[in-house]
């Protein structure tokens, strides 16, 4: 166990980094971070201080190979020695800087700003993956960022984006599949610039990103929800033979209506809705039945237009979902534009290429 660091342990400290070898540089690059590690619970900010006097003339003499384990050990600490974050973070050499750059507390929003605007691509990179960035971040990492960096940003759900930032990102979407296919999963996504993608993708691409699961606005839950949620067991199998037979008999009598659909909805009759869709479709049972739900939305929505139903029988349909969170106002109007964007033989080529994908998938 490490004794705590008393202002003798530190002062002890400098006396071997003044005075050390080129060779022992990097053991006392490890001493001196596992002291304070050990007790950087206990250190008052003189104290902290007096480590960033150790720490960084030893980052000045030590390759960025040395220096990783240090960022990375330093990265989440919120008491890290900031001196010390800073010059890991300004490193030329990203395999040093990064960890800091994703994880540290103790960088400035004007800190990142300036490396985005200033260091290599992987440097951005690093900033991109980000727990949060505003978005002042977002724009200076979309002026130099490349391929990399704007599909890290669309992935990253904790990213904001200014309207130019988005309109970037929307642009660069026209020559980039996978970026199309991250910006369409973005729950903050404006409904128009959603159109804008819509009307622009390969239909191969909108097939990936319409049936693909998605991230949903959920309520923060306390851990203890969280765990029941990740425990909570398989849905039991249910039998549609009923609930086939029953829409057959209504289509076959002309009466598979839109309101009837939308009636089976408010009612919970999810069974039924499932096997209208199916049946309306021409899409397995099985392939339907995933879509209804929370994180299926925008397949479900594909499916509705391919099911030749309206809006509004879409929206009930989306409402009253068994166990799943209500709908944001933000993903109904997502929803919409994708509804009123697609053309009708699209989306039924749509569900059935998804219906294929999610079959391959199971064998």
């Amino acid at each position: 166990m490490v004794a705590a660091a008393s202002p003798d342990a530190v002062r002890d400290m400098g006396t071997a980094v003044d005075g050390g070898l080129p060779q022992r540089d990097v053991q006392i690059l490890k001493q001196v971070t596992d002291l304070f590690l050990s007790n950087v619970e206990r250190l008052r900010e003189s104290q902290i201080s007096a480590f960033d006097e150790l720490l960084v003339p030893l980052i000045d003499r030590t390759e960025a190979g040395g220096l990783v384990q240090l960022s990375e050990a330093l990265s989440r600490i919120d008491l890290a020695p900031g001196k010390t974050i800073r010059k890991l973070a300004f490193h030329n050499d990203a395999l040093a800087a990064a960890p800091v750059l994703r994880n540290s507390a103790r960088l400035s929003d004007s800190d990142l700003v300036e490396i985005a605007k200033t260091h290599s691509q992987q440097h951005l990179l690093a900033i991109a993956g980000r727990r949060t960035l505003n978005e002042t971040l977002t724009d200076a990492l979309m002026r130099r960022g490349d391929v990399n960096v704007s599909n890290a940003l669309a992935r990253n759900a904790g990213a904001k984006f200014s309207e130019c930032g988005y309109a970037t990102l929307v642009g660069r979407a026209e020559r980039d599949e996978s970026l199309t296919e991250k910006l369409g999963l973005r729950l903050d996504l404006p409904a128009n610039l959603l159109r804008e993608i819509l009307s622009k993708a390969a239909d191969i691409v909108l097939a990936r990103f319409l049936t693909a699961p998605r991230p949903v606005q959920r309520k923060a839950q306390v851990s203890r929800g969280a765990a029941a949620e990740q425990t909570r067991p398989a849905r039991p199998k249910i039998d549609y033979t009923k609930a086939q037979s029953d829409v057959l008999a209504l289509n076959r009598a002309g009466k598979l209506t839109d309101s009837i659909v939308n009636r089976f909805a408010v009612r919970g009759e999810y069974t039924n809705v499932v096997a209208a869709l199916s049946l309306k479709t021409d899409v397995k049972i099985e392939a339907i039945e995933p879509l209804i739900e929370s994180d299926r939305l925008y397949g479900l929505i594909v499916a509705c237009k391919a099911a030749k139903l309206s809006w509004s029988a879409t929206t009930m349909i989306i409402r009253n979902r068994p166990g799943c969170p209500p709908a944001a106002q933000r993903e109904f109007e997502q929803a919409q534009a994708i509804f009123e964007s697609l053309l009708l033989s699209v989306a039924q080529w749509t569900i059935r290429f998804g219906a294929d994908q999610m079959a391959a998938k199971k064998v």
